[in-house]
């Protein structure tokens, strides 16, 4: 693109009281420290580099660790359970939205928003309930390279659930006080001329 067109098109002007479809403005950047991102960011990296020590040893010196892979493997897995508590926090799981995204701001759209914020945390209260009865189980079981009861990795299983039923008691909490409305409900739509 030359400087002129660049310079062009930089320089449109904005007639008074003209309305678009789309504006956009700078957001303000905001960056929030949670306990849960901080353990994810440690185990991510720990995972990351215990996976690049096993590929370099079997790739590179062409004798494995055998600890790595089991290591890995249970890493992944802390690493799942605790981004969950991040993912939790946000209220971002994946989630079919289509009824109450087409119900009209009420007291019906307020209600299934409700119900289901309530189906959420009795599901993930039975998650922490049944991964602290699997703790409680897996204590006589060992890991197959290391010495130590396998109740160890899937600590990290009910860390995770635990940590997303307390996060998602805060979100009924907020939506409550809210009285489940979305922030976009104030504005609701903007119609279009």
């Amino acid at each position: 693109m030359t400087n002129w067109a660049r310079g062009s098109m930089s320089k449109k002007k904005i007639l008074k009281g003209e309305k678009r479809l789309i504006e956009a403005e700078d957001a303000e950047v905001i960056i929030e420290h949670h306990p849960e991102d901080w353990l994810a960011f440690v185990l991510f990296w720990s995972l990351a580099f215990i996976v690049f020590l096993q590929f370099f040893t079997r790739y590179v010196l062409n004798d494995s660790l055998a600890w790595t892979e089991e290591i890995a493997r249970y890493g992944l897995m802390w690493v799942v359970f605790i981004g969950g508590i991040m993912v939790t926090r946000r209220n971002t799981h994946i989630a079919v939205e289509l009824l109450s995204n087409v119900m009209k701001p009420g007291p019906l759209r307020a209600t299934l928003l409700a119900f289901v914020d309530f189906v959420k945390l009795a599901f993930i209260g039975l998650l922490a309930f049944l991964s602290w009865t699997i703790i409680e189980r897996m204590g006589v079981q060992r890991m197959t390279v290391f010495d130590l009861p396998m109740s160890y990795v899937y600590a990290g299983v009910a860390l995770g659930c635990f940590g997303m039923f307390l996060r998602q008691l805060q979100n009924v909490w907020r939506n409550a006080r809210l009285g489940w409305r979305r922030p976009h409900d104030v504005t609701d739509q903007v119609a279009a001329d």
